[in-house]
């Protein structure tokens, strides 16, 4: 007999406005009334089973991927990804296009990106206003798209460049009717979002002219964009069924990357700053870390930032059969969703987890089901390698070439934005001074 854990009586329809609008502060509440492991019900998704103990989400982790359906769970996402979304698929052809998307960002591949990377931060720094506050989100976030231009696409018109540039930031400026458009793309036919139907068909256009170019690079064998990869890997047959990628598959390709690769890094490092910015002694070590290249501090910032404020608050993965799990036996259909953001904070797993304390991150064995910012198994962020180099790089640029003021305002509060959780206000910050660097 399937049964599922207790949870809000709430009817669903108040329950999705509740998650689309307080999110993590929804799921911290039913977590103080029901426990580590409780039932919600979404318009249109049917009931979710959140997981805050390891051990549950190790169950999950570690489970058949037949039967624990990342790519349906994360089918809310169609309406902006696209069908062939390597984050849509599931089982073989999953496995399939993953392995072709792998080698980009493996760490030596990564580390040849570190120079251009760097480049890229302190074009972008140097003109930073000084003694004025400013949002930085916006910052992280020109620096992080140029990044994925350059290196996953490999963009190098100037005219293409410089739209995808104005583009993109409006099409990730999602409000939360622009999240039901995305889950329901018929909506997008609609007139309250046909505005949002018209930049995703811009962008698509850019990223069309992107492949149209790399299908008849004569030099397509030396470039090293992810976009040329994916070409190169599909002509020689690499895929199991043995055909090429179609334009409209490679497309979905890149939208993930810009998606997945861009925003979710521009947030980390804004909320970095954020907390940086707020505790002193940790800014003052991250400064000098920086001076002296030590990498090692400006790598536990980046996880402690992740751990205090995950990008991505949860992961899901529709059930395909029954499955045994946190003590019940989960009926079919069912979406059982491992909670980053309330295990992040579970006193148990992390000493006094409220406080932002880089130090902690120092030296430790980090357990897959403890500190998960970029999900777990096999749906593992591909680009996490990417993900922590660039951050500790434009950390490091930062830090040696502006001085940040502290503040004792208060933390932001967290802004959904489709499905990542940003700084309210946009990680305002203040620069006291340019620094001179050799």
């Amino acid at each position: 007999m399937t049964t599922l854990p207790p949870g809000p009586p709430l009817p669903a329809a108040v329950q999705t406005a509740l998650m689309l609008r307080w999110w993590s502060a929804y799921a911290f509440a039913c977590q103080r009334r029901y426990g580590d492991v409780f039932t919600v019900r979404l318009t249109g998704f049917g009931a979710g089973v959140y997981l805050a103990n390891p051990r549950d989400i190790k169950t999950v982790f570690a489970g058949d991927p037949h039967i624990y359906h990342a790519g349906e769970a994360n089918s809310v996402l169609g309406g902006m990804l696209g069908p062939s979304s390597v984050l849509l698929l599931d089982d073989d052809l999953h496995r399939d296009r993953r392995r072709l998307m792998m080698a980009p960002f493996h760490r030596d591949a990564v580390a040849r990106q570190r120079g251009l990377i760097a480049e890229i931060a302190a074009a972008n720094i140097a003109g930073w206003p000084v003694g004025v506050d400013f949002p930085v989100a916006p910052k992280m976030s020109e620096i992080t798209l140029e990044v994925i231009l350059r290196t996953a696409i490999g963009a190098t018109d100037d005219q293409r460049l410089a739209a995808m540039r104005a583009l993109m930031p409006r099409l990730l400026t999602l409000g939360t009717f622009d999240t039901l458009a995305i889950a329901r793309p018929s909506l997008q036919h609609r007139r309250p979002w046909r505005a949002l139907r018209r930049r995703i068909a811009e962008v698509d256009e850019l990223l069309y002219a992107e492949i149209a170019d790399r299908r008849a690079d004569p030099n397509l064998a030396e470039r090293t964009d992810t976009l040329a990869m994916l070409v190169r890997a599909s002509k020689e047959g690499a895929g199991q069924d043995g055909r090429q990628m179609t334009d409209a598959e490679l497309r979905d390709q890149l939208m993930t990357l810009l998606l997945a690769g861009h925003d979710t890094t521009a947030t980390a490092l804004s909320w970095a700053l954020e907390r940086l910015t707020r505790h002193p002694q940790a800014l003052a070590h991250a400064a000098t870390a920086a001076h002296s290249g030590d990498e090692d501090y400006l790598d536990a910032v980046a996880k402690e930032t992740l751990r205090i404020r995950p990008v991505i608050f949860d992961v899901g993965r529709v059930l395909t059969a029954p499955a045994e799990i946190a003590g019940y036996r989960l009926p079919a259909g069912t979406t059982v969703i491992p909670a980053i953001g309330l295990v992040h904070a579970e006193p148990a797993v992390y000493d006094d987890p409220g406080r932002f304390r880089p130090e902690r991150m120092l030296g430790a064995t980090l357990s897959p089901t403890t500190w998960l910012p970029f999900g777990g198994g096999n749906r593992r962020c591909l680009g996490a390698n990417l993900a922590m180099a660039e951050m500790r790089i434009v950390l490091g640029e930062v830090l040696r070439r502006v001085e940040l003021a502290t503040t004792t305002a208060p933390g932001e509060s967290l802004r959904i934005s489709g499905v990542i959780q940003q700084p309210h206000r946009g990680a305002v910050i203040r620069v006291r001074a340019q620094l001179h660097t050799e």
